[in-house]
């Protein structure tokens, strides 16, 4: 099995929406921000300066992510990072973590942020292992099933 990551491409647009609310669905509660932002990556990622990526086997997409700018945190933030239900298990969300990484040390980012929930409790062991350290979440978050926020301090190259 040969995991590719892929730049954004809008023939993928479909898979993000769905990669992204199969998860929310199985988790949370879709919020109406999540179903805008995922129903127009390009509008609400791609065309703000934002990437978003794409983990393929055979062609066929089994994971995702996105970097959204935070120019206000001098900053980017990890969001919408999903894998599908039957590839979940095989350490495609650590190639994508590791990906981002270090896609965001070539780009010379200053830092990264995310937004999860405790209830995570395997994605938030992820984050720990590679790094990200827990922060105070501020009290407008963007989520409501946000109850922990984590940054990363990039290296510059």
């Amino acid at each position: 099995m040969t995991l590719d990551i892929t730049p954004f491409d809008s023939k993928y647009s479909k898979d993000f929406y769905n990669l992204n609310i199969e998860w929310l669905e199985a988790f949370f509660e879709v919020e109406p921000f999540d179903r805008e932002v995922l129903s127009n990556p390009d509008k609400y990622i791609i065309d703000k300066g934002g990437s978003v990526f794409f983990a393929k086997i055979d062609n066929t997409i089994v994971g995702t992510y996105a970097l959204m700018p935070l120019p206000k945190q001098d900053a980017f933030e990890l969001t919408k990072m999903a894998v599908s239900p039957e590839h979940r298990g095989l350490k495609i969300g650590q190639q994508l973590l590791d990906h981002c990484i270090t896609y965001a040390k070539t780009e010379q980012f200053n830092r990264l942020l995310l937004y999860s929930s405790r209830k995570l409790e395997n994605a938030i062991y992820l984050y720990r292992k590679f790094g990200f350290v827990e922060i105070e979440v501020e009290d407008n978050c963007p989520y409501k099933r946000c109850d922990i926020k984590m940054e990363y301090f990039l290296n510059k190259l």
